[in-house]
């Protein structure tokens, strides 16, 4: 089969992290590497995302990694594996406080040992070479308003007020801003406008205040403006909700090179259905953009390298339905037309594939479907978790696990609190 004896003759070792080196020469210089996940719940492609940041924060001088996370939640282990003033002292406690339903995709053991590594990387160096931990996602309305409550309150009292207009404009929704986008698709658009306007301001008055809470404060409202536009979108349906998702993510990651300075560089981890250059699947004919095309837009395709993670069958973790407690689930084999089965008949139990735009083989530029297991996944009627999927298009880089195993999360579950966390299909 000449698909297979292509797949064969690209393939290279991913045993140890000595051979990552092919992944580092094809990063070279580029100034965002963004790597994906098949799923939300698959060990192996947190371990090696994880191996392959070190390399580049030790190596290549990353200055930070940006997650599909929330900005609340992901500044607290931002602050320990930096080493702020007053913040936990072990990573464990600030990624073990995770409580918003899905928990397990940041609190499991494997981001623990990622950031415990990165809290002893930076602890020898000087705090404005510390490597940063931040979440990029559109998510935490509520936690994030009150965090901008509290900031001005200390910093800018003059802006205090505008705040409490944003806030109660939605508190009458509860915590489910679902039924604010039904009732009033309009109303609060304005006070969020008005908060987010004054915290992009410089602090007047010769105040002082530190960079780094300044940043924490915009971003807090710059959240807020972008899940009052989320959930509008929302429940109009069609593409806009994703789009504004995305585009929300990717001027996160904008504002945190911009912060960084000029040299500054990103590692962004993600779902594949993020991180893949859309125009590579089915979803760059329906319309929707995602953070790999955009950081390809925004910083070109040298400045840009996208990894994606593939695998056969085994465990993840994940819910059977929305909002539902996790699971260690099986994973079935890949159906035929799909990528999974094409690299399950090499026989490879693991391989890394490397793309370039000498490279002449029909399996890269065939239509061929990928899975991508959600949150939320049923691995008997799975043929919904597919993308079509142009392999050389949608990425740069392919890590290929044959076989797969369960992340290992932190706690259970707790009830699901009101917010809706992300799009119904779970990525």
């Amino acid at each position: 089969m000449p698909d297979i004896d292509d797949v064969t003759r690209l393939a290279l070792p991913i045993e140890e992290e000595t051979d990552l080196d092919p992944v580092l020469d094809r990063i070279g210089d580029a100034r965002c590497v963004l790597l994906g996940e098949a799923s939300h719940g698959t060990h192996e492609y947190y371990a090696w995302r994880a191996a392959l940041t070190r390399r580049l924060i030790v190596e290549r001088g990353f200055s930070f990694v940006a997650v599909e996370g929330d900005w609340p939640d992901c500044w607290r282990v931002h602050r320990s594996v930096t080493g702020a003033p007053g913040a936990d002292g072990d990573p464990y406690a600030a990624l073990d406080a995770y409580r918003r339903w899905p928990t397990w995709m940041w609190a499991n053991h494997e981001t623990v040992a990622f950031c415990r590594w990165l809290r002893g990387h930076n602890a020898a160096l000087p705090p404005e070479r510390r490597a940063g931990f931040y979440g990029l996602d559109v998510y935490s309305l509520w936690d994030s308003l009150r965090a901008v409550m509290l900031h001005l309150a200390e910093h800018r009292p003059e802006y205090l007020a505008t705040a409490r207009e944003a806030y109660r404009c939605f508190e009458p929704y509860g915590d489910d801003p679902r039924a604010y986008a039904r009732l009033v698709p309009e109303d609060c658009a304005d006070e969020v406008l008005a908060l987010l306007t004054r915290l992009r301001r410089p602090a007047g008055g010769g105040r002082a205040v530190d960079p780094a809470e300044q940043l924490n404060a915009r971003q807090n409202a710059e959240v807020a403006a972008g899940a009052e536009r989320y959930y509008r979108a929302m429940i109009g349906g069609g593409e806009r909700s994703w789009n504004v998702r995305d585009t929300h993510m990717a001027d996160t990651l904008d504002r945190l090179l911009e912060f960084h300075g000029p040299r500054s560089r990103a590692v962004v981890w993600a779902h594949n259905t993020h991180v893949g250059d859309a125009r590579g699947t089915d979803m760059g004919r329906a319309g929707l953009v995602n953070i790999g095309r955009l950081a390809r837009d925004r910083h070109g395709a040298a400045g840009t390298v996208l990894v994606g993670f593939a695998g056969g069958h085994g465990e993840v973790v994940a819910a059977p339905r929305w909002g539902a407690p996790m699971e260690v689930m099986r994973v079935p084999p890949p159906r035929s037309d799909s990528v999974e089965a094409l690299l399950s008949g090499t026989g490879l139990h693991r391989a890394l594939f490397v793309f370039s735009d000498e490279l002449d083989a029909r399996w890269l530029t065939a239509t061929r479907t990928q899975r991508a297991i959600g949150v939320v996944y049923d691995p008997d009627h799975e043929l919904g978790n597919y993308v079509p999927t142009r392999l050389g298009e949608r990425y740069d880089v392919l890590c290929w696990f044959a076989r797969t195993s369960a992340l290992d999360p932190l706690h259970l579950e707790a009830s699901r609190r009101g917010e809706l966390e992300t799009l119904p299909t779970g990525v």
